[in-house]
């Protein structure tokens, strides 16, 4: 049970973005008796320093394709201690499940994939397979210094990756009954409405920006944006805050706030999607200002050699036929996939991530590391794409 010693190592480490607590060490010390040229590349100000990691190991054939396992060792903020059954630090175990944070998201992935990769090298030593992780502490927080960084120099200097497996708690109700084969885009804006601030009593001397705003709301929050496709829902439009008012009841506002999100299909565009609101905020003849905050493209990854490679591994291990999807939030697959043709996620179950007593199946762990690493079999038995 390897993997379950080293998911409990890498929980006892209180690793809250940006800390990583020695995680990325721990990695370091197991990779680099394997081969492993192991980099520790450092990101951010002081104030906030993210530390990343790229370990590879290059293979001996020239035409080797990569395949990079990537993860995040940093967790989000515990909550209220008191509401924990247990210190979220001292991996505990309770009818059959493993409890701590971060066990779930991700480092049960990160120490199954780490194994998974010492059991795959020990049977096979010279394998036609270039192997590399990428390990950040800054997917939970602003990620602008974590996997991005890394992408960015690995392009920056020629690195080649082909396949790339992201840890991320993919399954829903068992293991492996669903792999991320993309993730939508994210574009937020912050709109300011003007208006002229006036008393409530005297309407006709001040101009009301909420309900001058109400109307171009209302029509893009019914627009049809797309229809989505085979692999993605139609675009999303969504206001998540709306702020007016000094705070007194008399007052009409001279400003309007509006924060919104789109999470966007690859049939739609950022340039699409802020020309379309831009053209209806002008015919409604509004004052306004908008900043627009790009959160991340797009990325989908067909089926092909990876997908392929990971369901065969998942019904192989569980007897699970796993599905394919594009839902939840952004990853750091949006970063990788700029510079890898094939990315997908696929972990743990995700049912109590971010929450209280997070928690994993004990009995899940081995047959993650399996899956993970009969994954590496199969893309090592399946025709080079470099050749």
């Amino acid at each position: 049970m390897k993997a379950l010693y080293l998911t409990e190592q890498l929980i006892a480490r209180r690793s809250v973005t940006p800390e990583d607590a020695g995680c990325q060490q721990l990695l370091r010390e197991r990779l680099a008796p394997l081969g492993f040229d192991c980099e520790t590349i450092a990101s951010g100000p002081e104030t906030f320093r993210v530390t990343n990691l790229w370990a590879k190991r290059t293979a001996s054939r020239a035409d080797a394709p990569t395949v990079v396992f990537a993860g995040h060792t940093d967790v989000v903020p515990t909550g209220p201690l008191d509401q924990w059954t247990s210190d979220p630090f001292v991996p505990q175990h309770r009818d059959g499940r493993l409890y701590g944070r971060g066990a779930a998201d991700m480092k049960t992935s990160i120490a199954a994939f780490t194994v998974a990769v010492e059991e795959f090298l020990l049977a096979r030593p010279d394998p036609a397979l270039s192997i590399a992780l990428l390990i950040t502490s800054d997917e939970e927080g602003p990620s602008v210094d974590g996997t991005v960084v890394v992408c960015d120099r690995l392009q920056a200097r020629g690195e080649r990756l082909d396949y790339c497996i992201v840890g991320e708690p993919s399954s829903v109700e068992r293991l492996g009954d669903m792999i991320k084969n993309g993730r939508r885009g994210s574009l937020s804006g912050k709109l300011t409405v003007r208006g002229v601030q006036g008393h409530i009593a005297y309407p006709q001397l001040a101009r009301n920006p909420i309900h001058l705003a109400m109307p171009a709301l209302a029509e893009l929050a019914a627009i049809e944006w797309d229809r989505g496709n085979d692999f993605f829902p139609p675009t999303s439009f969504q206001v998540s805050n709306i702020h007016a008012g000094t705070g007194a009841t008399n007052v009409i506002p001279g400003t309007l706030v509006v924060d919104f999100n789109f999470r966007y299909s690859t049939d739609s565009t950022p340039d699409g999607l802020k020309a379309r609101v831009h053209e209806v905020l002008a015919r409604h003849g509004l004052d306004v200002h908008l900043d627009w905050t790009l959160g991340g493209l797009p990325f989908l990854t067909r089926p092909g050699e990876l997908v392929g490679a990971v369901q065969e591994a998942i019904l192989a291990e569980t007897g699970v036929r796993t599905a394919l999807s594009t839902t939840g939030g952004t990853s750091d697959g949006r970063f990788i996939s700029r510079i890898c043709p094939q990315v997908v996620e696929f972990g743990p179950v995700n049912a109590t991530i971010h929450k209280i007593d997070e928690h994993v199946r004990v009995a899940d762990i081995e047959p993650l590391k399996n899956i993970y690493r009969r994954t590496l079999e199969l893309l090592e038995a399946a025709p080079s794409p470099r050749a």
